[in-house]
């Protein structure tokens, strides 16, 4: 047994550095329309970081909606049907009882997870025990999910599409067998610490990379693609992106499904393959973070006060602009806003500097400057 150890041990880091150089392979040779992009995506975090000056309250109320927009996002790709409306309801404690109950249970348990990583992420860790446990708190509420959250799956499955209607439309690839997972799981999450910590490629291409291999791996038996856009927003964060929260991620994949799922399917086919080819899925992940990017810095700028409302505060401020003038009960009843939110609505297009106050009382009316 002594004798055995250290060749087992030899053999063991030969099939990790093996794996390893088929993950540098990929990102040896980066096209240079790739290399640009991450060029203007690094330019705009440059400028939200050295340009946000947005209040605390601004951006408290930003992280609120982007956690109900991304929470609704993410959990449609994979097949739910409640509207961003639907979740806010939801996450207000007001049950909806024409959905199933497994909808409203994965969207609690994704915007209670989100919600974690986006006020702890300075804390957290990439590691297996931590993607185990983010798994476990994505599926908690999950009746179906009881058995298997938090563990590495036990059986073989497959990356399927998903149409409008939560349909399964086709088979995009098939993944890692179950036996070999825990071994893949371990090679990608050392292999992307280590090159994380060296900085030996940008990050963006590093990230890029784990997240299609996880997914291409696809670890556990449900929750992966919603777990990948958890993780998407942890390593984008720990990497300085620190818009995350502002700008939904997951809004931009929704309304680019197709592309991701062809820009998956071309990649994935070629990952076993001799010569793997990643560029058709960093080219469709960069070209979404650098339309996240944009729309970040757009916050910034007083003239696109529209990116700071929420739907109904937009629904008050079109009609404003439509009106020589108005009052809460005639905005409320021409908008189908409650008079309370309409109040919010007003007061805040106030502090924006958007709108006035004319007369007092019950003859109040107000106007856009």
């Amino acid at each position: 047994m002594g004798v055995l150890e250290p060749l087992v041990g030899n053999i063991r880091l030969f099939n990790m550095l093996a794996k390893n150089t088929k993950f540098d392979h990929r990102l040896e040779h980066v096209p240079p329309d790739i290399v640009s992009k991450i060029a203007q995506i690094d330019e705009l975090k440059g400028r939200w970081i050295t340009g946000a000056e947005l209040s605390p309250q601004v951006l408290g109320r930003l992280k609120r909606s982007v956690l109900i927009t991304s929470t609704g996002a993410s959990t449609r790709i994979e097949g739910s049907h409640l509207s961003d409306e639907d979740v806010e309801k939801l996450m207000r404690g007001i049950d909806i009882k024409k959905f199933a109950n497994r909808d409203k249970q994965e969207v609690k348990g994704y915007y209670q997870l989100l919600e974690n990583v986006f006020d702890s992420w300075k804390k957290l860790m990439l590691n297996e025990s931590a993607i185990k446990h983010f798994h476990k708190e994505l599926l908690k509420y999950v009746e179906k999910d009881e058995r298997h959250r938090g563990d590495y799956k036990k059986g073989e499955n497959r990356v399927e599409m998903i149409d409008a209607a939560g349909n399964r439309i086709g088979v995009l690839f098939d993944t890692t067998p179950a036996y070999l997972t825990p071994k893949e799981m371990q090679e990608l999450i050392e292999w992307t610490q280590a090159t994380l910590k060296e900085k030996k490629y940008h990050p963006l291409l590093i990230i890029g990379n784990f997240l299609v291999e996880f997914l291409a791996i696809h670890p556990f038996k449900d929750g992966n693609g919603r777990l990948s856009r958890i993780l998407t927003n942890l390593l984008l964060l720990k990497e300085g992106y620190l818009y995350m929260p502002y700008i939904s991620h997951e809004k931009f994949v929704e309304d680019n499904k197709p592309e991701y799922y062809i820009a998956l399917r071309k990649t994935q086919k070629t990952l076993d393959a001799k010569q793997d080819d990643i560029v058709p899925w960093l080219d469709f992940f960069f070209t979404i973070l650098l339309e996240q990017a944009k729309m970040a810095v757009e916050l910034l700028s007083k003239e696109k006060v529209e990116k700071l409302l929420t739907k109904k505060q937009m629904a008050v401020w079109d009609y404003l602009q439509k009106v020589e003038s108005a009052g809460p009960g005639e905005i409320a009843e021409n908008t189908n806003v409650a008079q309370p939110t309409v109040r919010q609505a007003l007061d805040k297009l106030m502090r924006l500097k958007k709108i006035e106050r004319i007369g007092q009382g019950r003859s109040t009316r107000y106007r856009k400057l």
